[in-house]
């Protein structure tokens, strides 16, 4: 089995390529999305958010724009959340590894590859980008993004050329729907069969 990690600035199509690869019968782990289930209705990280950030849970799990303001811009404050979610998330990882274990390739999406995680334990990684003016307008089209918020996420994300330039392969999500689904097949065809 070979472990790709996927990842990409904000507004750059990883969602898509991620659909994408599900289409052709890649499994891929969402690193958000099972943050999400961990901190959802009855989710496994409710009490201990709560404990550490009083107010931020409820009824519907994790009030994400609370815990947001209780974090963001508080580097002691974001280090504790992630000593509460990151092992949680790494034992979702090893079971889909377990379910997954015949599957020839696998798919980590992991949206700040470079920026958290690195890239120990994966056998290439993959980066999603477009043109800055493409990402910008994906970003500003999304329901309640500012220019003052976009900003400050670009700010704490690696820049996308240092990404490119550390990846083993990037996908260009500037062109066609059509022409990044090529890109997609073409190296799942390269990670499965060695091409």
């Amino acid at each position: 089995m070979k472990i790709l990690g996927l990842t990409g600035s904000i507004g750059m199509g990883k969602s898509a390529v991620a659909a994408m690869l599900r289409e052709l019968g890649v499994p891929v782990f969402d690193a958000d999305a099972a943050v999400h289930e961990l901190q959802g209705p009855n989710g496994a990280l409710l009490a201990p958010i709560e404990a550490a950030f009083p107010g931020t849970t409820g009824p519907s799990g994790v009030d994400r724009p609370r815990l947001g303001a209780a974090v963001f811009g508080d580097r002691a404050a974001l280090e504790r959340l992630e000593r509460i979610v990151h092992p949680a998330v790494a034992v979702l990882r090893e079971d889909f590894l377990r379910k997954n274990a015949g599957a020839p390739l696998v798919v980590f999406d992991i949206p700040l590859l470079y920026e958290k995680t690195g890239d120990r334990g994966l056998d290439a990684v993959a980066v999603v980008s477009a043109p800055a003016e493409a990402q910008r307008a994906r970003v500003l089209a999304r329901p309640g993004m500012t220019v003052e918020k976009f900003e400050q996420i670009l700010a704490l994300q690696v820049p996308d050329a240092e990404k490119r330039a550390r990846a083993d392969h990037v996908i260009d999500t500037g062109t066609t729907l059509a022409q990044t689904r090529e890109q997609v097949a073409s190296l799942v065809r390269t990670l499965t069969r060695g091409e």
